[in-house]
């Protein structure tokens, strides 16, 4: 018993040796006009490993390099200006945590990704309530591991995709999570490449110069609960498998050639749950394979969904199509792919036996959708009474459109979505 006390006691005089160094260790240092020292840069240098820096309201126009893990606060949102010369701050070490600031005026490089606040190769690394303007890119993820980007906005007006950046961009990294940012104006608001395990969720990406979202070669990530809206294209979904989008927003993506989500090369995802709204393409299916589209709203596209022949073995399944344009178009008569138990507001079909389901097959694809795919020009005769004949013959005697795409079990009315 008298061994086991003192190696008690031990013990616990360890620990508070550990306490007490610990908050020896970790300082408070104060920046600004009354409190002795006036630059952010200054005050990093003097701090030791996990002091923290807390910067008072003013405007600083210094160029910041944090090589040391630290927490840097800002009280009264002081502004960091980068006089449209250069990178604002670069963090080269992980543990490191950045908020409460306002950074202006980023600088521009066609050689360098400057951004306002960079990471590089670091882990453990918090950049959350801040506010970025006219930057090229606003916050830049270089081969990290599990940092955070959390309530920071994103704000620039750049017109042209050469002069702008992104708003958060993550390259190489891992178990990155990207939560509740809103961002406007830049060339992509999130983009993501050679990104794993990583979470995106409650973002607002609206009014960017390219895409809302954009990722490429990033597997096994989540798309939660975002609104992308009012982009140049919606999100571009590249080259990647194991992807889920559940319960997002894809609104008002209008363009020649835009949509809400382009499936390039996608396979083995899930869609669920999510709304499209007024896009000119709510979904652009291209070389995507074994996917579900599953409990989807679309509504008012020009396009619910764009499948090309090159893609098998997709399943859509308990969506709602409702006051789209064409609810289906394709470029191919080979249909590799399972429609089942959509409700389609434009099923003429019958239910004789009340059991909520269609009688009779409901076939999406009109005649006209596939004269289009063919002959854009062929648009100016859209609502036509002369288009309204033909797709009416079609279906009385189909000829041309793929007898084999079809909904054998369309719903007699819409899900509660």
């Amino acid at each position: 018993m008298g061994r086991n006390k003192n190696k008690i006691v031990i013990l616990l005089l360890l620990l508070l040796a550990l306490i007490v160094n610990f908050d020896l260790h970790a300082a408070i240092i104060n920046v600004g006009k009354t409190h002795g020292i006036t630059s952010i840069q200054t005050a990093l240098n003097n701090s030791k490993s996990y002091d923290t820096v807390i910067v008072h309201s003013g405007i600083y126009k210094e160029k910041i390099s944090i090589e040391k893990p630290v927490f840097l606060s800002g009280e009264g949102r002081p502004v960091i200006d980068g006089l449209k010369k250069y990178e604002l701050i670069s963090v080269f070490s992980s543990n490191v945590t950045i908020q409460g600031f306002e950074l202006h005026n980023g600088g521009i490089s066609s050689m360098d990704d400057l951004a306002g606040i960079k990471i590089y190769r670091a882990k453990n690394v918090v950049i959350r309530n801040n506010f970025l303007y006219e930057m090229f890119f606003a916050i830049y993820f270089q081969e990290c591991v599990s940092c955070y980007a959390i309530n920071n906005s994103i704000h620039s007006t750049g017109t042209m995709e050469v002069q702008s950046g992104n708003g958060i961009h993550c390259w190489k990294s891992d178990s990155m999570r990207i939560f509740q940012n809103n961002i406007s104006g830049q060339r992509d608001g999130i983009y993501f490449e050679f990104v794993t395990n990583s979470l995106i969720e409650s973002n607002l990406s609206e009014k960017n110069i390219r895409y809302g979202l954009h990722f490429m070669f990033s597997h096994d990530n989540k798309y939660m609960n975002n609104i992308i809206q009012n982009n140049g294209a919606g999100v571009a979904v590249m080259y990647t498998h194991h992807v889920s989008m559940i319960n997002n927003i894809f609104n008002d993506n209008w363009g020649a050639s835009s949509y809400g989500l382009l499936m390039k090369e996608i396979s083995d995802s899930e869609i669920r749950n999510n709304k499209f709204i007024g896009n000119t393409n709510a979904i652009y299916l291209d070389g995507s394979n074994r996917n579900k589209i599953t409990d989807n709203i679309f509504s008012g596209n020009g396009c619910a969904l764009k499948i090309q022949a090159s893609c098998e073995n997709n399943i859509i399944e308990k969506n709602n199509f409702r006051s789209n344009t064409f609810d289906v178009t394709t470029n191919g008569s080979l249909v590799m792919n399972t429609f089942r138990a959509n409700y389609w507001d434009k099923y003429e079909g019958y239910d004789l036996n009340h059991d909520k389901t269609g009688d009779i097959p409901y076939h999406p694809i009109s005649l006209y959708s596939m004269i289009i795919e063919q002959m854009p020009v062929a648009t100016i005769f859209l609502r036509s009474f002369m288009v309204s004949m033909l797709d009416k013959t079609e279906k009385a005697i189909p000829s041309l459109t793929p007898d084999n795409f079809k909904d054998d079990e369309p719903k007699m009315s819409p899900y509660k979505l």
